[in-house]
């Protein structure tokens, strides 16, 4: 099976639940525009919305390489949250596993996201934000091929 996301360009619609320690769980909402260019550099442009909720937006701007072939890849990323990130994934067969960790942060945060393949139009996504060693977010939904 060929993975869509990440490894194609297109236009991707999440929907959700966030969850932030002793919080109830709030709906998101997003959307994710992948592009390539040449050289096996890639860019992502991902906007989080949280409907009817007093949370403000998260926006992520990802910049990465990934030579043919390959199944491993990095990435640098500028979140709207945690400032400078860095990051590595992994292809496997099934799924996109991505972890991260933000630069000279003395909270140590960090962060993991996998998103395993339904079908070529469809994946879910979970993702969480450490601080530390604990939890302090995580995410859950459904991301779309429009």
């Amino acid at each position: 099976m060929a993975h869509t996301f990440l490894l194609e360009p297109g236009k991707w619609v999440l929907d959700g639940n966030w969850l932030e320690r002793n919080n109830s769980p709030i709906a998101v909402r997003g959307r994710i525009l992948v592009a390539w260019s040449q050289g096996n550099w890639y860019s992502m442009v991902t906007k989080l919305e949280f409907p009817g909720g007093d949370r403000d937006e998260i926006t992520f701007q990802y910049r990465g390489h990934l030579n043919d072939g390959e199944r491993q890849y990095t990435f640098v990323l500028q979140h709207s949250e945690l400032g400078k990130v860095e990051g590595e994934g992994w292809i496997t067969p099934e799924s996109i596993v991505q972890r991260y960790w933000v630069l000279g942060d003395k909270q140590r945060r960090s962060g993991f996201e996998t998103l395993h393949r339904i079908d070529d139009r469809r994946y879910c996504v979970s993702s969480g934000i450490l601080a530390g060693h604990y939890l302090s977010s995580a995410m859950d939904g459904v991301l779309e091929l429009r």
